[in-house]
């Protein structure tokens, strides 16, 4: 009987597909470490630029506050339009408060209330001096003056 010849053992390290697939898990890994580090470094730019804008929001929102008044009691404006009106025409008095609770117009027939803008139609037959006063939940007032000259 003839004895087959043993089959060659081949070495491992000969073989081209461990190495093609040990570079193919490097590049693999690699390119998820870059895609990673890239995902990264938009979210810290997100959260930045969030950071960024939640403060310039807040800026703005306090100078809001202070331009309406802040937390003190306060008539932002008050003046009639036009300041001369002839017998029998109408003006308009605008007003704007700030924290008022309570907001009364005399000599005057419509109904007012508090708001950072509103006018109101008036029909003086004489020169009238027009009184706004303001008063907030605890009872402080203020008050202004403004008059409306008919010729």
């Amino acid at each position: 009987m003839l004895a087959e010849p043993a089959p060659e053992k081949k070495s491992p390290l000969k073989n081209p597909l461990l190495y093609s697939g040990a570079a193919f898990l490097i590049v693999l890994l690699y390119l998820g470490w870059i895609f990673f580090s890239r995902w990264q470094d938009d979210r810290d730019i997100e959260r930045r630029a969030a950071e960024r804008q939640a403060a310039t929001q807040q800026a703005q929102d306090r100078t809001t506050v202070e331009q309406m008044g802040g937390k003190e009691l306060a008539i932002q404006n008050f003046y009639g339009n036009p300041g001369v009106v002839h017998r029998g025409d109408s003006a308009q008095l605008c007003y704007g408060v700030a924290n008022a609770k309570v907001v009364k117009l005399e000599p005057q027939d419509n109904p007012v209330w508090p708001s950072y803008s509103r006018c109101v139609n008036v029909k003086p037959t004489k020169t009238t001096t027009y009184t706004l006063t303001a008063e907030d939940a605890a009872g402080h007032s203020v008050t202004q003056n403004v008059e409306i000259q008919v010729r």
